[in-house]
């Protein structure tokens, strides 16, 4: 389950390593989007004001679904870049009833030190709602970096991403992930901007050539318990392998 604060962070983040997890090892994948992405563009926030925009987002998102092939999508609509005025709790209740219903054993969200509140928000959410306690299912939780929210956190502040785990994607897996992001009309931006086609084939060919392969995705691995070796784990950390079999993530 990928538990992302706004409509396109599920695509800009792991969005080619997704395509390639979904088409390649058969893995079930439900995409959970906290907020509804549109309305911090005004002073105020007014739903009513961007009730079309809103609407054509929630298409967006069902396009960008398709691209990378998400199983399921969640769809919630707490205020944009407005996550600080929120209960955390409030939060923290809907990421306990999604993984209740979905009961994921691997949650990917946001770095909690993106420069985005309601990433950070997110992040304490997800870390919150997946306890370590005993019967807890959740037992990887994988932070992925978010173009225009994780690089831009100041040089001087300790809570830089570090990526320590790497995902190899293909061509194939790139398109599928600029298809996605150029569905969100309101999101797509031109070169040099970080979500533009060309910086985000920069981005994977960056994390590529930094471990010897021509792209990948970064993730920074926030918990992992592998509590028995079973070769049917659809993420074996064993051997850093993805194995093939059909598994809920």
């Amino acid at each position: 389950m990928l538990v992302v604060a706004h409509p396109d962070d599920e695509v800009l983040g792991p969005g080619g390593s997704m395509h390639r997890i979904i088409n390649e090892y058969n893995c079930t994948t439900r995409a959970l989007i906290l907020g509804e992405g549109i309305t911090s563009r005004s002073d105020e926030r007014d739903t009513e004001k961007w009730k079309k925009e809103l609407s054509q987002h929630r298409a967006n998102i069902e396009s960008a679904r398709e691209a990378i092939g998400y199983g399921s999508v969640g769809i919630y609509d707490f205020p944009d870049n407005r996550f600080d005025i929120v209960a955390l709790l409030d939060i923290i209740k809907v990421v306990e009833k999604e993984k209740e219903q979905f009961q994921p054993e691997v949650i990917f969200t946001h770095h909690g030190g993106d420069v985005n509140i309601d990433h950070q928000r997110t992040f304490e959410a997800v870390i919150t709602a997946c306890r370590p306690m005993q019967h807890e299912i959740v037992k990887t939780i994988i932070a992925f970096e978010t173009m225009s929210g994780t690089e831009w956190r100041a040089s001087s502040d300790p809570r830089h991403f570090i990526p320590n785990l790497f995902i190899e994607i293909t061509e194939k897996d790139l398109e599928a992930k600029i298809k996605a992001m150029e569905a969100y009309e309101f999101e797509r931006r031109a070169y040099p901007h970080p979500r533009s086609p060309e910086a985000l084939e920069i981005r994977a060919k960056m994390w590529g050539v930094a471990n010897g392969i021509s792209m990948a995705e970064a993730f920074q691995i926030i918990r992992a318990i592998n509590q028995h070796s079973d070769e049917n784990d659809c993420l074996s950390w064993g051997n850093s392998n993805l194995t093939r079999d059909k598994k809920t993530r």
